[in-house]
This record gives C-alpha cells, structure tokens and sequence, in this order.
C-alpha cells in the first residue's frame, strides 16, 4: 500500500463521514437534547458500530479477492462509480438536517447501543464498505495487514467524526441548523469525494 493509495481512503472517509446520514442525525439528535454529556457515549458507539460492519464487510472482500482477481477489480471500479455519484449527489443536495431533539434523560450506556445498533445494523452501512474498500485494496500486498491499517483509519476519524458533531451540536444549534452553511459544506464535499475517486482509479490502474 502506498502513502497515496492511503492519503486517499483517509480523504474520502473524513468526507463521506462528516455527510449526515442516519448516524449523524442520531447523534445531532441526542445532542441537541442533553448537551455535550452525550459525546463521548455517542461517539463510542458508533466507533463500535463501524468496526462491526467494517469487518463484516472486509471479510467478505477477503473472500472475493481470494477467488476472483477479475471480479475484485471490476468492484474497485464500480466503487469509484459510487463515490462519484454520491459526490455529484452531495454536491447539487440542498443545506437542511431534520434531527429531532431527544429530550428525556438517557443513560450513557443507553446512548452507546443505540449508536452502536444505528451504525452496525444498518444495511446501507454494509454495502457501502463492500463497495467503497475494494478500489483502495491491493491485491498483491498482505490483506490482514491493509485490513488493519484501514479498520484503524475508519475507526479513529468515525470516532471523530461523531465526537465533533455531538460537541458542535450541543453549543451552536444555530450553525448545525444553517441552511446555507450546509449548502457550501455540501458542495465542498461533493468535489472532495469526486477528486478522491479519481485518485483511485489512477491508483487502481496501476
């Protein structure tokens, strides 16, 4: 695995997380409700959540890799596809998150299976790793030992990622709520995501 190949999976994690899905909305949404008490629970778990799915999903990969060099191939470049489509998408996407406040009381331990069941049982989540990891892959270097590296990678800026949302969500509503502040971020993002799938399938071709 090269620096590049791993600048660029790091780059297109770090954007593809800060997009809010189902994950991040769960954190704004306890967040916005209990205050910055919620971070750390919040961010745990969705750490926790994405390294189920992750491996899961690598598993499967390292199974298809050791069967088929054609098929792990065409799924690198049918990967980079994905990421381009959703940069496109994130690009032209309107500046609103509908994350409703969770009020009533909840136990850290509570908020951390929540996060944890949000992350790692959601479906979308599982294809989304099949379909992302493969193209930053090489299939001639030690599978466990990329496997690994880029688990470790995922985990620390998803981890991050939720810790900064719950921490930003639970002292300035007014700015998780901004439709035009939004609206850059999502097109700022869109073009990372397209720029990091190009570096891939440059890396991937040779």
């Amino acid at each position: 695995m090269t620096f590049e190949t791993w600048a660029a999976f790091a780059a297109a994690t770090a954007v593809l997380l800060v997009i809010p899905g189902p994950t991040i909305l769960l954190v704004i949404s306890y967040a916005l409700g209990q205050g910055w008490r919620t971070a750390f629970p919040m961010a745990v778990g969705v750490a926790l959540g994405d390294f189920t799915a992750m491996t899961l999903s690598m598993l499967g990969v390292g199974a298809l890799l050791a069967t088929s060099a054609t098929i792990f191939t065409a799924l690198k470049w049918i990967g980079a596809a994905y990421l381009i489509y959703l940069g496109i998408k994130l690009f032209r996407a309107g500046g609103s998150l509908n994350a409703e406040p969770r009020k009533d009381a909840t136990s850290a331990w509570k908020m951390l299976g929540h996060a944890w069941l949000v992350t790692a049982l959601n479906p979308k989540g599982i294809t989304f790793f099949v379909a992302f990891l493969p193209q930053f892959l090489d299939p001639k270097a030690d599978f466990w030992t990329q496997m690994l590296i880029f688990e470790a990678t995922f985990i620390g800026l998803a981890f991050a990622n939720a810790l900064g949302y719950a921490l930003i969500a639970s002292r300035a509503r007014s700015v998780v709520s901004n439709p035009r502040a939004i609206g850059l971020f999502n097109k700022a993002g869109g073009t990372l995501l397209v720029g990091a799938a190009t570096v891939a399938m440059r890396s991937s071709s040779h």
